[in-house]
């Protein structure tokens, strides 16, 4: 009986992990406050938290509709939470669904992470690979919580799978990566390089992601190329560069929109880089951030819980929850 027991046991995946999302996780492990500060007629409401530099600014605002005509209204902000990434090194495996691995990719597609120690210094070339997956997950727009229905930056209103680096064939290959971001080229030089270092330093002080260095991602490093194929470092460092560089990649093919700024407060705008003040992020797992979340670029010492965020026995595939500041205009 025992022998018939064990071998009708579900067995369980050490490979591709159930990072519990679909649970009661998905309200106690989330940073509720991070949706903080809310502007509502250029009043600041809850919290404090940091408010993008490039935010639209004033009180009213005005909006055409479909006939040219101008419609007065409010000019409301906040930080909405619209996207989750996983980072994982089994091609295939969807932690996000409960665990399940879809025959997704090849042996070619499996990852690795190095840890950055004394061989790895030595070898300039160091490089760790992650498959990157995004899920849309409107938490408010779910839940029924406060927005304004006009404002929405793009058309998910429920959790869906919006891509998978699988099958995308520029994720794995720097060269066909290039041809999508010929811009790559103009940065691929030790001077641009330096200049991430200086918005590591920027930030490490207070200040927010430079959007002018649009090829930088603070103390994660640069963005390009846009493959999954990063620079060997810590392993928070490592996937969180992988996660926003598909964003960025999602921004390039106009799958993405800026939803900050004045411009935006009628209709979000294709933008072809990352806006990365538009962005924060928190982890979700293994270790969740459930108390403040963090800017692009970040210091993953400045982060809640610090930097060790990868228990023994956990594996090193990450989680990670995507805020996006939405500027808006609530018409009359």
């Amino acid at each position: 009986m025992a022998d018939k027991t064990a071998e009708t046991a579900p067995a369980v995946n050490e490979v591709c992990r159930d990072n519990q999302l679909l649970s009661f996780k998905l309200f106690t492990d989330v940073c509720w406050g991070c949706i903080f500060p809310i502007k509502v007629a250029g009043i600041t409401m809850g919290p404090s938290g940091k408010v993008p530099d490039n935010a639209a600014s004033g009180m009213a605002c005005a909006c055409q509709d479909g006939l040219g005509v101008y419609h007065p209204g409010v000019l409301t902000a906040m930080w909405e939470p619209r996207k989750i990434i996983e980072l994982t090194r089994t091609p295939g495996c969807m932690s996000s669904l409960g665990g399940v691995n879809l025959n997704l990719g090849n042996n070619l597609q499996y990852g690795i992470q190095t840890d950055g120690g004394d061989e790895e210094r030595r070898n300039k070339f160091s490089i760790s690979f992650y498959n990157a997956h995004m899920y849309a997950l409107p938490l408010l727009r779910m839940l029924d919580l406060y927005l304004p229905g006009q404002c929405t930056a793009d058309p998910y209103s429920d959790f869906d799978v919006v891509s998978f680096s699988e099958i995308d064939p520029t994720w794995n290959n720097t060269a066909l990566a290039f041809f999508q971001n010929p811009e790559s080229a103009a940065v691929a030089n030790v001077v641009a390089q330096q200049a991430c270092a200086l918005e590591a330093a920027a930030q490490f002080a207070g200040k927010q992601p430079m959007d002018s260095l649009w090829w930088c991602a603070g103390s994660w490093g640069g963005q390009y190329p846009l493959t999954g194929s990063v620079r060997s470092m810590d392993t928070t460092r490592t996937t969180s560069l992988a996660g926003i560089r598909e964003l960025a990649v999602e921004h390039r093919r106009g799958l993405a929109y800026r939803t900050m700024g004045n411009d935006t407060v009628c209709r979000s705008k294709i933008y072809p880089t990352l806006p990365k003040q538009q962005y924060k992020l928190n982890m979700f797992s293994p270790t969740p951030e459930t108390k403040e979340g963090h800017e692009v670029g970040e210091s993953p010492y400045q982060w809640q819980g610090g930097m060790y965020r990868y228990p023994t026995g956990k594996g090193q595939d990450s989680t990670y929850m995507i805020y996006q500041w939405m500027d808006c205009c609530r018409t009359i």
